[in-house]
């Protein structure tokens, strides 16, 4: 009897003494972005977050003068580190899935329509496109085993801004459940990677936004609300938000054709992809906003585990939009909205 009780009041000391598991809420703003991030963990993780997403950013920023992709792309160095090896891998997954249209290598054509670091600001000739479009083509480049990358052209340069936020929100889940955080959101930019159940114990509920004209970031107008499961991750890519004025009164958005060297005309206002991994469907996003639509919905079904709706522009009605979607997307807790955004 005694013995029994000892091993009881051991093993009650032993559960005082587990520290319990708390919600913890970390936001803030990075990468010309805000964040917000919520987790279930015994201790706070605030400062390994910022931890990790200043790995990303001296990994594959093009806009951190200390990343090594910066020294890539400046010519000091032909060998990519392992996380901007992995984007490369991922990236030539779905260049081939996209037909070519995502493309990390289309940074001298960012840059020449002003929105890379150091770009000009006067629109571009057609003699200044084709000078950039002879640097850029992920399908005539290729990595070594060693690490280095084979360049098309000696100019060739990567830009990941399309996917970075993806990794990076990947990169932070993966940091959560190493220290025991299995119940977690992670939004950075609009990209969120989920796991496990929210603080109610139900489904992750987040918020679509609709493409509506906001060179400011300022407006979060509804398009759907989604029950996503834990293990989800979900992108939505648009020109609506970043864009230039062009000379004739008209504008470009910043997603630029690797084919064509320009922002495509396109009836996809926005792409919000569903995936497994976050730089998945922030790659994919990416792709969709130069497809017709449906080769991008051809797309997503053609690989296990994605999903994708569209928002279409309807020609038959102007101030309203057409929603397109593969049967895999999730249900949204109520119908999308329609209406197209004033």
């Amino acid at each position: 009897m005694k013995k029994t009780l000892l091993i009881l009041a051991a093993a009650a000391a032993v559960a005082a003494c587990t520290p319990k598991q708390r919600w913890h809420r970390d936001e803030g703003a990075a990468w010309g972005t805000l964040y917000h991030i919520t987790y279930h963990a015994t201790a706070s993780l605030h400062d390994s977050i910022r931890a990790v997403m200043r790995e990303v950013e001296l990994s594959v920023s093009p806009f951190e003068p200390a990343s090594a992709l910066t020294a890539f792309n400046a010519g000091r160095s032909d060998r990519l580190d392992a996380m901007a090896a992995g984007l490369v891998a991922e990236s030539q997954r779905v260049w081939h899935l996209s037909g070519g249209m995502f493309d990390p290598t289309v940074m001298p054509l960012v840059e020449l329509w002003g929105f890379g670091p150091g770009g000009q600001t006067s629109e571009p000739t057609q003699a200044q496109i084709d000078s950039a479009l002879a640097m850029v083509g992920l399908g005539e480049c290729r990595m070594k085993p060693d690490g280095s990358f084979v360049r098309k052209h000696p100019h060739t340069r990567l830009d990941f801004s399309s996917i970075a936020k993806g990794a990076g929100v990947d990169a932070v889940a993966a940091m959560l459940r190493r220290n025991g955080a299995e119940r977690y959101m992670v939004e950075i930019g609009g990209e969120v990677a989920t796991g496990g159940m929210n603080p109610r114990g139900e489904r992750w509920r987040i918020q679509v936004d609709a493409p509506a004209d906001d060179p400011e970031g300022l407006r979060h107008d509804r398009l759907l609300m989604l029950n996503l499961d834990g293990g989800r991750c979900v992108a939505t890519s648009g020109n609506y938000r970043n864009y230039r004025l062009l000379a004739d009164g008209g504008r470009t958005g910043h997603i630029i054709s690797p084919l064509t060297g320009r922002n495509v005309p396109s009836a996809v206002l926005s792409a919000t992809v569903t995936a497994p991994s976050c730089l998945l469907a922030d790659a994919m996003a990416t792709a969709a906003m130069l497809m017709p639509p449906e080769n991008a919905l051809a797309m997503a079904d053609s690989l296990p585990g994605t999903a994708i709706l569209l928002a279409v522009a309807d020609p038959a009605a102007p101030d309203s939009m057409r929603i397109l979607s593969t049967r895999g997307f999730p249900e949204p807790l109520m119908p999308p909205t329609v209406a197209k955004p004033d």
